[in-house]
């Protein structure tokens, strides 16, 4: 048997690094070809890792919840039917779903091991996302036969538990587990770290802090906003606006037969309004190059989203080509991806304007920097009941601020300006523009 290094492959869109998220196995297991093998967060999405080949896993090189680069190697595996004992790297990777191109030389299927959820569950704007589960333990395994020298035994703790073993300061290989068939838990890193801890690690003094480390989408983002902001020049106009007729219609039409079952929410109209307006006034729904202004036929609608794996932005394609019913059926497909985790990179690209719905958080308006390639982003503050001028009188109305930044070397002031009065007067008078 050979033993054969697996290095982490070049995943598309020239990302150089990801984060080892999970494994999906464990020394002594065998595996076949085109087998889950990780899960990896690169700066687009968590994706499965699939094997090269099929074997003995032998050693796993890199720790869960650890980034690696490009190129490095992350499993050793023993192969089978192959002369010397020699190390070799592994061909790229076939991805899950393509299918195989060659036979699996496995004898018998992989052991099944306990799930480990992804701990990076994407929000979705308009919805709640429950936190992420405890991650459950992996079930023990023999010591793989045959390979030499023998690794030494590796402690057994959830990602999480690596992680915050890693903020303390603590080797886990001096931790004796507690839990289940020895594995580490939080409680026995508070024990050894003399004094119960609540994500903070003590440093020098009287006062507590915690290094986190930014990878992955966190490091991806924060550098696109920085050149963002420093590239395109911002401006950003503010419009309070009356929005209790959008309110009222949309509890009348989910009444209706046709979006019986529907969601409806006040994002879906605000998203509605948006498509309408730039279709009928494109000047943002653009982008600066060095040649000119590229403006686009479409509106590929992006939604900003706040997960704990940093800032993402879904986006719905031609967006502008759908009925209400049918942007509310792709945000509602936004939110059951982001519960489940699985939002594809592929659906994070290509966008032409973005809204982010800081409503959610009971916020107001603010702000919002430009998405990379962008000229235009609404920002949706919280709807709320006001005293408001009503047909002469004070009433209790449903107000909402909107907050619209734009590149000033797309776009104009009075183009800026233009298009928030556009979507505020759909929000405004909605029964015609969101009857279909």
């Amino acid at each position: 048997m050979a033993q054969r290094e697996f290095r982490l492959p070049d995943l598309g869109e020239g990302l150089t690094e990801s984060e080892i998220v999970a494994w999906k196995v464990a020394p002594g297991d065998r595996i076949e070809l085109n087998q889950v093998i990780a899960e990896v967060e690169t700066a687009k999405a968590v994706v499965d890792l699939p094997s090269p080949f099929a074997g003995i896993v032998a050693r796993l090189m890199v720790d869960a919840g650890v980034t690696v680069s490009v190129g490095d190697p992350i499993i050793s595996v023993e192969v089978a039917g192959e002369a010397g004992a020699e190390t070799a790297d592994a061909a790229p990777p076939n991805l899950v779903g393509y299918g195989a191109t060659t036979e699996s030389v496995s004898a018998r299927k992989p052991r099944r091991f306990a799930d480990t959820p992804v701990v990076s569950p994407v929000l979705a704007p308009a919805a709640e996302v429950a936190p992420a589960a405890e991650v459950a333990p992996a079930a023990e395994v023999a010591p793989a036969a045959e390979v030499a020298p023998a690794a030494p035994a590796r402690r057994r703790a959830a990602p999480p538990v690596r992680l915050l073993a890693r903020q303390l300061g603590i080797p886990l290989e001096t931790v004796e587990g507690t839990g289940d068939r020895g594995l580490i838990t939080r409680s026995d890193l508070e024990r050894v770290a003399g004094a119960a801890v609540d994500g903070s690690s003590r440093v020098a003094g009287d006062e507590e802090s915690t290094l986190i480390p930014v990878t992955g989408v966190r490091k991806l983002t924060a550098k696109a906003m920085v050149d963002s902001a420093f590239t395109s020049p911002h401006v950003t106009v503010f419009l309070q606006v009356d929005v209790t007729p959008t309110i009222e219609l949309l509890e009348r039409l989910r009444s209706q037969p046709r979006f019986r079952g529907s969601r409806l929410t006040f994002l879906t109209a605000v998203a509605r309004a948006v498509c309408i307006a730039l279709t009928a006034d494109p000047a943002v729904n653009s982008r600066w190059e060095e040649d000119g202004i590229r403006q686009f036929r479409h509106v590929n609608l992006g939604i900003a989203a706040a997960t704990p794996r940093g800032l993402l932005v879904p986006v719905i394609p031609a967006a502008d080509t759908l009925s209400l019913g049918e942007l509310d059926g792709a945000l509602s497909e936004l939110v059951q991806t982001a519960r489940a985790g699985t939002t594809p990179a592929a659906a994070m690209t290509g966008g032409t304007f973005t809204i982010t719905n800081v409503g959610v958080f009971g916020v107001e308006g603010g702000t919002p920097i430009l998405a990379d390639g962008q000229a235009g982003i609404l920002a949706v503050g919280v709807v709320a009941r006001r005293p408001w001028e009503f047909e002469g009188e004070v009433a209790l109305r449903s107000v909402v601020t909107l907050s619209l930044s734009f590149d000033h070397r797309v776009v104009d002031g009075a183009e800026g300006s233009r298009l928030l009065a556009a979507i505020a007067a759909l929000l405004a008078d909605p029964a015609s523009a969101f009857a279909s």
